[in-house]
């Protein structure tokens, strides 16, 4: 390459190296963030798909072939059934199950978040003696796996007699869940503006008063994002609702659709079937919700 050439290349390099900063100043991707992204995103989409396709499957193929082979073989695309579907409903009893895994989730998503939303409020405005120590003790409960805690309370339900019930698996969550609910809440609302707070103290307001017309309002977000965690666990643990509840006309949608799978591992095709179904009142609870829930995860980044 001329001196001449070199030098008009110059002026093209650094026009790129500009570009590049232009596009990042306006908050476009970098191409590799690009492929991580897809690469992600293929990661979580093969899988589904997998489970997708075996679940429209018949018997035979699920057990002697891949469900790729779906894309090689056009012939297995024409045995392509909802027969697993239809056995499902008709052995799982899944109508009930759904009843059931609302009658669960619905209390152990909204009880726990009162509750903490009370908590994080006293931890957040309101001064009294051990309010840091008790905080540091209900964070470091998140570290506890809660199936060291299975056994007593077993016991203690066995005592009161509510082994099988709702309120068995209402009382666990609601336990299991508070620790990170009081932690996310309190810590959301310390962002909040003081000076809102100090205005409705000149003015009279008690903490109840603020609790309800200021702090709940204001914190939306953070209880949404919250309320979509817990219910999600809710609805798709399977842990809990098996030891608390198990098989039987309480058993959660989770528990039932872990009962069609055999002992010999057969049926499997069924238990793809039931996941999807199973996964249909999590989704749309997601999409309703997820605007506040990224605000939520959002919130306190931009604040001093």
């Amino acid at each position: 390459m001329s001196i001449t050439e070199r030098v008009a290349a110059r002026p093209a390099a650094g026009g790129r190296a500009a570009a590049r900063r232009g596009a990042l100043r306006r908050g476009e991707a970098t191409p590799v963030a690009k492929l991580t992204v897809v690469f992600v995103c293929t990661l979580w989409i093969i899988p589904t798909l997998g489970l997708l396709i075996t679940s429209f499957r018949t018997k035979d193929d699920a057990n002697s072939l891949g469900w790729w082979t779906v894309f090689t073989d056009p012939a297995s695309l024409g045995r392509l059934t909802t027969a697993a579907y239809r056995e499902v409903t008709a052995q799982a009893n899944l109508d009930q199950a759904f009843v059931n895994s609302f009658a669960i989730a619905l209390p152990a998503t909204f009880i726990p978040l009162l509750i903490a939303a009370f908590a994080a409020y006293a931890f957040a405005f309101m001064r009294f003696p051990g309010r840091n120590a008790l905080f540091i003790v209900i964070v470091s409960l998140l570290v506890v796996p809660n199936y060291v805690a299975l056994v007593p309370i077993l016991q203690v339900y066995g005592d009161f007699g509510i082994n099988g019930t709702f309120p068995a698996a209402w009382l666990a969550h609601i336990g299991f869940g508070m620790s990170l609910a009081i932690y996310i809440l309190r810590n959301y609302m310390a962002t909040l503006p003081q000076a809102v707070l100090e205005s409705a103290r000149i003015d009279g307001a008690t903490h109840f008063t603020m609790f309800w017309r200021l702090i709940m309002p204001m914190s939306v977000p953070a209880l949404a994002s919250f309320a979509i965690f817990q219910f999600l666990w809710v609805w798709n643990d399977l842990l809990v609702a098996l030891v608390f509840i198990g098989p039987g006309e309480n058993q959660p949608i989770t528990v039932a659709v872990q009962g069609l799978m055999g002992q010999q591992g057969q049926g499997w095709q069924l238990v793809t079937a039931g996941g999807f179904i199973s996964m249909v009142m999590p989704i749309l609870f997601f999409l309703a919700l997820q605007r506040f829930f990224v605000r939520g995860l959002t919130a306190g980044s931009v604040k001093g």
